[in-house]
């Protein structure tokens, strides 16, 4: 997957997790002012800029210098303090029990589980915490994400992603797996509005489109769907989507 293929939809078209998802981990104190922050996989930043915004001291690491460059931008535009550097998940070169926060956004399952676990809990410092979150588009029947994975398995018949809901079992697994402490989690369901070219830009996004297939191939995919939205959902679109979180505290 070379997800910085899609930097520039990532940019404009792909929504960051919602202002009252922060605002809820603030509240239920799962994140606070001056904490020392990592992200991994952070993509475009959308979860270390909004810890930024919340007054932590915040690290984002990802391997596309593409998507690093679009979080760059945005922190500027957004006047936030954070930095950006080339990094894995599962080695992150940073110095041990240095971090309060090791967070994971709509990343976790491309990281090798028991390495990226064994990692953070390297990296935490006693008491801090891991959090995993995603915030993943829902394909009820007959709505227009179903619709549209339909025409994403024509295009991509091997694509293992169709149907996902968005609920992580495994991440509270793996959790309790690596010893953690207070392993909970917490589940919304939140709508997007789209119009016809943002959801689009955000379906070019989709691993199963712009980062698996051709240049040629995402063009004529794009080009149906434009057509298909065109025919069966005229005007502008709400998406629903699911926010789901899981966190535990390190011994």
């Amino acid at each position: 997957m070379d997800f910085g293929r899609t930097a520039a939809d990532y940019e404009h078209h792909r929504p960051g997790f919602p202002e009252g998802f922060f605002d809820r981990l603030v509240h239920d104190r799962w994140i606070a002012a001056g904490e020392r922050a990592l992200d991994l996989g952070t993509g475009t930043g959308t979860l270390a800029l909004g810890f930024a915004a919340r007054g932590l001291e915040v690290t984002g690491i990802d391997i596309a210098p593409e998507l690093l460059d679009v979080a760059r931008r945005a922190a500027a535009e957004r006047g936030l303090s954070a930095h950006f550097l080339e990094a894995r998940a599962e080695a992150t070169g940073q110095d041990d029990a240095d971090f309060d926060l090791v967070s994971a956004g709509q990343c976790w399952w491309w990281f090798d589980t028991d390495r990226t676990i064994a990692e953070a809990k390297r990296i935490l410092a006693s008491g801090g915490r891991l959090l995993i979150c995603d915030f993943s588009y829902l394909p009820l029947p007959g709505n227009v994400a179903s619709r549209t994975e339909d025409l994403i398995l024509q295009h991509n018949p091997g694509w293992p992603k169709a149907g996902w809901r968005g609920v992580h079992p495994e991440q509270v697994q793996a959790l309790d797996r690596g010893d953690f402490r207070h392993v909970e989690s917490f589940s919304y369901v939140t709508p997007v509005a789209f119009t016809h070219a943002g959801w689009r830009g955000r379906i070019r996004t989709c691993n199963g489109v712009g980062s698996a297939l051709s240049t040629d191939q995402v063009e004529c995919f794009d080009a149906e769907l434009a057509e298909l939205l065109a025919h069966e959902f005229p005007g502008e679109l709400c998406v629903p989507h699911r926010v789901f979180a899981t966190s535990g505290i390190k011994a």
